[in-house]
């Protein structure tokens, strides 16, 4: 294994001179939440900085509550306190997502798997059709009680206000929610389509994720042994780093991408491949302003104290559900 945060090191080079030399063509990455921080999204797990630890004003049942169907079905105001504050419509693609849109520019990116539901990657510039968006993403939306469809002005105007938003359709009421993937509900059946992506891969990238949340926790183990897997992120996760042929490069996700474009000598083509793709996101902001993500919580916990709570047995029957299905989310979060 090698481990660094230095260009210098044998193991960014060994890389950057694989995909120099075209042995790396078929290089698929799977990303998570720490890709995204540099455009202002908190992380979950992260102490005191993270998603999870900021809600704690809000005395959900579990930090996991909040993106929890069960939950949201009856209580979607959490959900809605803090979607401004993670929704992608003023937010800028970050250094690493223009350094994933380069390699699929260069046709070295054969697939992408993100947990992110904000579309920077898109945004960037890495089309649609190599990507998968495990979680789903904020482009559409629907009602959790009747599956109608609901006009993105009026979901763009809810989630500016910080308001719930509603079911049109006549005697419904439902809460309507964005098509991403709530803890409870199944990832789409593409997810196993793809997942042969990493099997066929000749490298695979690892940035910015816990390796936490299944299934996509699991997709590094499906790289064949020899093949070189390359972690990027504030520390070692999963298994990355078990094998002979990984590279750890320990840091931020925006660091470590431009330590690999220093060592490819991509630097400037990077650079100006995110500027471009800043400014051209500019122009198409939702939001003018607004609160705080903070600001957001403590308004809520303020106003929803009563709502907030929830019956013992209620909070018993979703935490037994968690412990089932996702049990590994249940300990004490970590970075």
């Amino acid at each position: 294994m090698s481990q660094t945060t230095d260009t210098t090191v044998p193991g960014i080079q060994l890389i950057a001179n694989l995909i120099k030399s075209g042995q790396a063509t078929r290089i698929v990455a799977l990303t998570g939440a720490g890709i995204s921080t540099g455009a202002g999204i908190p992380d979950f797990r992260s102490p005191t900085t993270g998603l999870y630890d900021k809600l704690a004003p809000l005395r959900l049942p579990f930090p996991e509550a909040i993106f929890h169907i069960n939950y949201f079905s009856h209580t979607p105001e959490p959900f809605y306190a803090i979607a401004r504050a993670r929704h992608p419509g003023n937010l800028k693609p970050t250094i690493t997502h223009a350094f994933l849109a380069l390699l699929a520019k260069k046709n070295l990116l054969r697939f992408l798997f993100t947990q992110n539901i904000d579309g920077l990657e898109h945004d960037a510039g890495v089309p649609a059709e190599r990507v998968l968006w495990a979680h789903g993403n904020w482009k559409s939306q629907h009602c959790c009680k009747c599956n109608a469809d609901y006009p993105v002005e009026l979901m763009n105007r809810a989630i500016g206000l910080g308001e719930v938003p509603y079911c049109l359709r006549d005697g419904c009421g439902g809460a309507v929610k964005p098509d991403v993937v709530f803890f409870g509900q199944k990832l789409s059946d593409e997810f196993e389509q793809r997942k042969k992506e990493v099997s066929e891969a000749d490298l695979m990238l690892v940035l910015g994720t816990s390796l936490k949340v299944a299934p996509c926790s699991g997709l590094p183990l499906l790289v064949k042994e020899s093949v070189p897997r390359v972690l990027i992120n504030n520390e070692r996760v999963g298994d990355m780093g078990n094998r002979d042929e990984d590279v750890c490069i320990l840091g931020s996700c925006d660091d470590g991408v431009r330590r690999l474009a220093d060592a490819l000598g991509w630097r400037d083509e990077l650079e100006c491949l995110w500027e471009e793709a800043v400014a051209a996101k500019k122009d198409v902001e939702i939001f003018d302003g607004g609160p705080s993500l903070d600001e957001c919580i403590e308004k809520l916990a303020s106003s929803m104290k009563d709502k907030m709570k929830v019956s013992d047995g209620h909070k018993q029957m979703l935490e037994r559900h968690l412990n089932e299905k996702f049990g590994h989310l249940m300990a004490k979060p970590g970075p």
